[in-house]
């Protein structure tokens, strides 16, 4: 990797840390500069403003993080109550997460999604990607016999995604004790899908 390709990951990555406990508006270039140690000029160099920046930290941090963390082991699965329930585990027990923030994908949602067209956009294929994941793998597990022929794997994927944004964002006020809450019912849930 090139030490241009080197500084843009660094900024991306410090820009997502800084917007994840702070939210993309209230986070300046000042802040980020600060934090990568680069010069205004580096930074516009790589960014042409800070919409552009949050853009890229979307396709090139984000989605690339998802991809590994969310939608891969799902395309794999081979019991898929299973995979659900142990992705969304992983995801909330996820040391990379602090539960005061909740998620920094469904954060910037809540913020930039109704403000920005093409937040909304990137943010709407991110979790566009997330839902035919987890269709597919409710879709193998109906085919397999695992889940009741009549599961509609759309709306299971919706179901699924909505109490993960939601409990992150209890997780928030109650603490780590409310995922347990939900992991529990979650699980039991899959298993009514039999």
């Amino acid at each position: 990797m090139s030490k241009a390709a080197v500084t843009r990951l660094n900024i991306l990555k410090k820009a997502f840390e800084l917007i994840y406990r702070n939210g993309f508006q209230a986070t300046s270039i000042d802040d980020i500069i600060a934090t990568t140690q680069v010069t205004k000029g580096a930074f516009f160099y790589h960014f042409k403003n800070k919409e552009e920046m949050g853009l890229a930290m979307i396709s090139e941090v984000m989605h690339p993080g998802m991809q590994e963390a969310m939608i891969k082991p799902l395309l794999v699965a081979e019991d898929p109550a299973t995979e659900i329930y142990a992705m969304m585990k992983g995801l909330l027990q996820s040391p990379m997460f602090d539960v005061r923030y909740g998620c920094p994908a469904i954060n910037l949602i809540e913020e930039m999604s109704p403000l920005n067209v093409q937040f909304n956009k990137a943010l709407h294929k991110l979790f566009g990607e997330w839902t035919k994941a987890i269709e597919h793998v409710i879709e193998q597990g109906i085919k397999a016999g695992t889940f009741n022929k009549n599961t509609d794997a759309q709306q299971v994927a919706y179901f699924i995604i909505s109490g993960y944004g939601g409990i992150r964002n209890m997780g928030k006020l109650l603490g780590t004790e409310a995922y347990q809450v939900y992991l529990k019912e979650l699980k039991n849930y899959l298993n009514s899908l039999a």
